[in-house]
């Protein structure tokens, strides 16, 4: 019919994100890097945000020859002047600010509970540190940017959430608080946002199950690359029965990005090869 002909002909579309200025904090990351490098690929204007400008400058270069522009800064994502100085800069040199991916996060070893230890032995400053880089790391951003797309009418904001914030997976406290407070501050902001502002920007947030990185790599992998015991548990919890790849959540965030997703807000979306669907029995 002449419906479905005019609705398969805007298909691409409502996924493209061609010229779109899209912010990517923790751009120099494995999940967050890749999803940066990606939104270059599909002919996106870039902005990759972390702390250290040498990480920055080599996650750029990699970008060379590809459809889109990558340009870096440097900036502390938990520092509101810092972040609106950045807001600032990305709005003079482009004129609008698309998309914002809040991919910065981390861990310290202080708020990890370690085989050998008890949450007694928990250092309640490493875990204050984790609270503030992972929620206001997110949350600072969020507010500074959605200012800018409110004024312009329209924008998405993804957070990066986690597997740690829904079951409890043991050793992992403060990340994993830190990571069920952005999924309540992820549908916390859709809500304000819609009510108060429209239904223009909207916010959604990605739960990545387990990808191997520089951060859990020890956890998960012994040193020839065989699984630990803790690998182990989470393979076979993982109905898929493998860790996730890191391409494996650009789509997804690419999808929250777009104007696909138009209708889609305060939403939490599992990447976990169905982890957290998976009972064990």
């Amino acid at each position: 019919s002449s419906l479905c002909a005019m609705y398969c002909r805007s298909m691409p579309h409502i996924f493209s994100l061609k010229e779109q200025t899209i912010v990517v904090t923790g751009a120099t990351g494995a999940l967050a890097g890749a999803t940066a490098q990606h939104l270059v690929s599909e002919g996106a204007h870039v902005v990759f945000v972390s702390r250290t400008q040498s990480n920055i400058d080599e996650a750029v270069s990699a970008c060379i020859g590809l459809k889109g522009t990558a340009t870096g800064f440097a900036c502390d994502v938990t520092d509101s002047a810092s972040v609106t100085e950045l807001r600032d800069e990305v709005l003079a040199k482009f004129g609008r600010i698309d998309g914002l991916v809040n991919g910065a996060g981390g861990n310290k070893p202080g708020a990890v509970v370690g085989p050998d230890a008890s949450i007694f032995d928990l250092d309640i400053a490493d875990y204050n540190k984790v609270l503030e880089l992972n929620l206001q790391g997110t949350l600072i951003p969020s507010l500074v940017f959605a200012e800018a797309m409110v004024k312009q009418g329209k924008g998405s904001i993804v957070n990066f959430s986690s597997m740690a914030a829904r079951p409890v997976i043991t050793r992992v406290l403060g990340y994993s608080n830190a990571k069920a407070a952005i999924d309540n501050q992820t549908k916390w902001l859709a809500v304000e946002l819609a009510k108060r502002h429209g239904e223009g920007v909207r916010v959604n947030a990605v739960a990545p199950g387990f990808f191997v990185g520089e951060q859990n790599r020890a956890l998960l992998l012994n040193p020839d690359g065989s699984l630990t015991d803790r690998g182990q548990r989470i393979v076979e919890k993982t109905p898929m029965g493998r860790f996730g790849a890191s391409e494996e959540v650009v789509g997804a965030v690419h999808y929250l990005l777009s104007d696909a997703a138009r209708f889609v807000t305060g939403d939490v979306l599992a990447i976990d090869g169905g982890f957290s669907a998976f009972s064990g029995v």
